[in-house]
């Protein structure tokens, strides 16, 4: 809405104004939904809504109503879900018809001026001559949007065998040619490589490691990794992982961060371990709040106007201007730089990717390797500072509450592998400066803080992901505080988001919207009921609190019939499904929290990996409901036990915490 002030349209906020002004001079609505990074929206707001002749025909005969999907991703997914029903795709920019009930009757994406001119007149007509069968014709879709949502919330049973079916699905669906899922377009699936990576731990399967390995190759070589900046974007175009769209996400960063920390953790591979190091200092760089704390939303595609990923691609004359010839020859071999690129608009312009190890580079021009790995790093680096001198991409710095959350979580993985203390200090200053500025004990968390305000109450993605780092905070530090802000946001979502009637969480407080879904697919991010049941477990493990752990069963009830028709887009659910079943272990460590054997063996808890596991410290001074002793003699004691079944007997010992860690609860 910012950005469209100066349109000549009369634009209005999605909410009671627009639809009683619709209401009242009886007329449908224009409903446009973009974001600040798409580009494609910037094109239709420049191209299209900018040119007058559309103006004054949207101001004639409709109400306009503009949507970011940043600000309300409800509003998003359920015109999303309606138009591409009706019309067979959705995406950026949206463009939807809608009743003044709000229901759509028609719709699209992206529109030209010229095309816009010949709709909008014919949508008028239609609408005011065939209201009755419009309006019906409207209602019918609604009614078929919400049977699809009740398609996704069937009720089952749980067992180890529905974990099973969901996992030969998810098999399935992997392209086993150039990794990922499905044969089209490639979007990074954080929940699928995490589940992957669970059942290759667990249940050692093969085919899961092999398929996940080849996935994390595919994006950690190909195009959708940015080779000079660092970070992903959002999406390749291309079943091979060649040609992104440009624009990067936090959400984005976050999850390829957790996939790559735990592959490293999984593996000890150096290559995973740089892919990790590239993203984090990316995001400390150019996507986090240095100075008071947090994570920004996203970065835009495009420096300006017709620039299509122009500032993220090379051509050889690019590289040859930046570079000494001997540098240039091995960046453009190892990146594949060549005269004829990828780029449509621009023939010349390559988007950069491995395509050759250093040793075939080293071969090639007859080099030493250790000669071309030094170039490598330096030849990267003065490609970084090329592209410096502004300007550079937008950067959104609005801080949303899901998205930092999901950032914290991963940052806090980083560091327990990584073990670097600046990671766990720029992950909890950023949670600890939202708690303070976007939640409230029992009013739950905001969607957004921008320029020093809280706004726009949270959904249930921000709750979860905001509780889920709180947990991850707690595990890390020991401090309650962390503890007790899981508890009471998520008792929160259960008196505001719980659906009394079935089970499960709507994504909007009840008393919000117009329209509520229960969101079960992880589209793009991992699905905010499957995340409430992790949280809810591990409060239940943590706290044996059992009210916890009959809401996470309830709502993987309230889902277990249509599991496995979602795929892979059900990972989320198939790894909530899995740590449910199949418990996690549970390290706690009690010992007097600063010394040094305390620390000891928390770090080796931390470090151990182990999909799901969970730790925790006690100080001997607190008090605690937990039956775990300290030690009489004063040491740092840890109890390694099943939450649902057995303790190992107690150690002192590191290494005896490491090994328990990664068997107990393995057949």
């Amino acid at each position: 809405m910012r950005s469209a002030g100066f349109q000549l349209i009369d634009w209005y906020e999605y909410g009671e104004e627009a639809f009683a002004l619709a209401k009242r001079l009886d007329r449908p609505i224009l409903l446009d939904i973009g974001a600040i990074w798409c580009h494609w929206c910037h094109v239709m707001d420049e191209e299209t809504y900018e040119d007058p002749e559309v103006a004054e025909l949207i101001n004639k005969y409709f109400v306009a109503i503009k949507v970011d999907m940043d600000q309300r991703p409800d509003i998003d997914r359920w015109y999303q879900t309606a138009v591409s029903a009706l019309t067979g795709h959705g995406g950026w920019p949206l463009t939807a018809f809608l009743t003044p009930e709000g229901k759509v009757f028609s719709g699209g994406t992206y529109f030209p001026a010229k095309t816009f001119k010949l709709l909008l007149p014919r949508i008028a007509k239609m609408y005011k001559e065939q209201k009755v069968a419009l309006l019906t014709q409207a209602e019918q879709h609604y009614q078929h949007i919400v049977s699809l949502e009740d398609a996704q919330s069937k009720a089952g049973e749980l067992s180890s065998d529905l974990l099973d079916v969901m996992a030969e699905k998810i098999t399935e669906e992997f392209d086993r040619e150039y990794g990922g899922f499905g044969e089209g377009a490639k979007f990074p699936s954080e929940a699928g490589v995490e589940f992957a990576l669970w059942m290759a731990s667990v249940k050692k399967d093969a085919e899961l490691h092999k398929l996940t390995l080849k996935t994390l190759d595919a994006m950690a070589e190909g195009g959708l990794r940015d080779h000079v900046r660092g970070g992903f974007f959002r999406y390749a175009v291309d079943r091979e992982w060649r040609v992104p769209h440009f624009e990067k996400m936090s959400y984005v960063n976050s999850g390829m961060l957790r996939n790559f920390v735990h592959a490293y953790a999984a593996t000890g591979s150096i290559v995973y371990k740089e892919v990790v190091e590239e993203v984090l200092d990316y995001v400390n760089r150019e996507a986090s709040d240095g100075r008071l704390g947090g994570f920004y939303a996203s970065q835009d595609a495009d420096v300006g106007r017709g620039d299509d990923g122009d500032y993220y691609t090379w051509t050889p004359a690019e590289v040859d201007a930046v570079l000494t010839p001997i540098e240039a020859k091995v960046i453009k071999y190892y990146y594949g730089i060549e005269s004829k690129g990828e780029m449509h608009h621009n023939p010349a312009k390559n988007v950069l990717r491995i395509s050759a190890k250093p040793e075939d580079v080293a071969r090639g021009l007859n080099m030493p390797v250790e000669e071309v790995l030094s170039i490598i790093d330096g030849g990267r680096k003065k490609l970084l500072e090329s592209r410096n001198t502004p300007p550079t991409p937008f950067v959104d710095t609005n801080k949303y509450s899901a998205q930092n959350g999901m950032m914290i979580s991963a940052y806090l993985e980083a560091y327990k592998f990584l073990v670097r203390d600046d990671i766990r200090d720029s992950a909890l200053k950023a949670l600890d400066i939202l708690l303070a500025s976007s939640y409230k004990k029992g009013e739950g968390v905001f969607h957004t803080y921008y320029e020093g305000e809280a706004r726009i109450p949270g959904f249930l993605d921000d709750n979860v992901q905001m509780a889920m780092a709180c947990l991850d905070a707690y595990e890390v530090s020991g401090h309650k505080f962390y503890l007790e802000a899981a508890e009471d946001i998520m008792k929160y979502c259960l008196d505001n988001f719980w659906d009394d009637e079935r089970g499960g969480f709507f994504d909007t407080a009840r008393t919000h919207g117009r329209f509520v879904r229960k969101p079960f697919e992880d589209v793009p991010t991992p699905a905010a009921n499957a995340v409430a049941v992790i949280v809810l477990d591990r409060l239940y493990y943590i706290t044996y609190e059992g009210r916890y752990r009959e809401s996470s069963e309830r709502t993987l009830k309230a889902y277990a019939g249509s599991a496995e028709e979602s795929g892979h887009f059900a990972s989320a659910y198939a790894l909530a499904l899995a740590y449910h079943i199949n418990t996690p272990p549970h390290a706690v460590i009690v010992g007097k929290k600063d010394a040094p054997d305390t620390l000891r063996l928390l770090r080796a808890a931390l470090g151990t990996y182990r999909p799901g596991k969970i730790v925790t410290l006690h100080d001997p001074g607190e008090e605690t409901k937990l039956p775990y002793p300290a030690s009489p003699d004063g040491r740092a004691v840890a109890y390694v036990c099943v939450p649902l079944g057995y303790c190992a007997p107690p150690t002192h010992e590191e290494t005896q915490v490491e090994e328990l860690l990664k068997t107990v609860g393995i057949e």
